[in-house]
């Protein structure tokens, strides 16, 4: 028997998914799809096709995010083999059989992943946004197609639900898979997870990562990054200039008080104009690395170089609050 859970806040794409999914569920033995409705408030009833009525148990989830709906779904779930979806992505019209071989695996593998694809336009370069989605395409045990035994769910715990956002959770899940003493691997089902529209400003929300970000570095140290399989990230450059932002805002505020001995004024803006191009300088590093590889229209370059003095501070902003709040988290404990 396969469980497929499917965490959902309703979008309309969960009805593309199910359409995609309805007419190869004869293909796995004793299937049941477990849709697990995180919406917040009375929202109604989640419309489930009629071809699915028959596999389909929709289970209320707590409005607590991805981690938490995801561990509701596997613990009602009665196969030994538990696959997550994203309410985002579109299965192949093969990938029902090509699960079945996919989980035609050894005792000692405990999860296997399904290739992601993401369509992006051909007539022009991706914007920021498009490439960031593709950045999926290179994840690793990405819960957006990611199939584990409900023995190793269980093993562990499932999810942490101190991860609140669809960020993070899952490389923290397989991390602990593997240290279980399990493998992970590859298989060869692909579902496409179209590029959702979103606002221009979407940088901006997706900072909030970094607080998830705190809470790894508090549960595995330095390593964190390269223990569990994460690419390097910006935190030490947005650090430095938000720092020197902040410096330059400083000393043109302490520059404007009456002067008091002309030799330290002078200093002062010195060390002002320093700390200004300090800032500016990374603004821009970080400006033309975002803005070069994409359309270069005018709107996504004004977007671009606003996001980009934005996002330093915002992302800095973030991480200290994330790890004022796992202060308490000492390495090595995990819920």
């Amino acid at each position: 028997m396969i469980s497929i859970v499917v965490p959902t806040v309703g979008r309309p794409s969960l009805a593309v998914l199910l359409d995609a999914l309805a007419g190869q569920l004869d293909d796995l033995p004793g299937v049941e799809v477990l849709l697990v409705d995180d919406r917040r408030g009375d929202a109604g009833e989640l419309a489930v096709p009629g071809t699915l009525a028959a596999y389909t148990k929709v289970l209320t989830g707590r409005g607590a995010g991805p981690a938490a709906a995801r561990n509701a779904g596997w613990r009602a779930a009665r196969g030994p083999w538990v696959v997550f979806l994203d309410d985002d992505v579109v299965p192949a019209g093969d990938w029902a059989r090509r699960l079945v071989a996919d989980l035609a695996v050894g005792d000692r593998v405990g999860g296997v992943q399904g290739a992601v694809r993401v369509p992006l336009p051909a007539h022009r370069r991706p914007t920021d946004w498009e490439r960031a989605t593709a950045g999926l395409t290179e994840g690793e045990w990405i819960t957006a197609d990611m199939a584990y035994r409900r023995d190793a769910l269980a093993a562990v715990g499932g999810f942490d639900e101190r991860f609140p956002r669809a960020y993070r959770e899952d490389a923290e899940l397989a991390h602990r898979v593997r240290s279980a003493g399990w493998d992970l691997v590859r298989g060869r089902r692909v579902v496409t997870h179209p590029v959702r529209p979103e606002s221009r400003w979407i940088s901006l929300r997706t900072q909030r990562g970094n607080a998830d970000d705190a809470l790894l570095r508090r549960l595995y140290g330095p390593r964190w990054r390269s223990d569990l399989g994460l690419p390097p990230g910006r935190r030490h450059r947005h650090a430095a200039v938000t720092t020197a932002g902040i410096l330059a805002l400083a000393g043109v505020a302490l520059h404007a008080r009456p002067p008091r001995h002309a030799a330290s004024r002078g200093a002062l803006g010195v060390a002002t104009g320093v700390a200004a191009l300090a800032w500016a300088a990374g603004t821009a590093e970080f400006a033309r690395a975002r803005i070069a590889p994409g359309p270069r229209r005018a709107d996504e370059v004004t977007t671009m170089l606003v996001t980009s003095a934005l996002i330093p501070p915002l992302a800095v902003t973030h991480w200290l609050l994330g790890w004022w709040r796992s202060r308490g988290v000492r390495p090595g404990v995990t819920a």
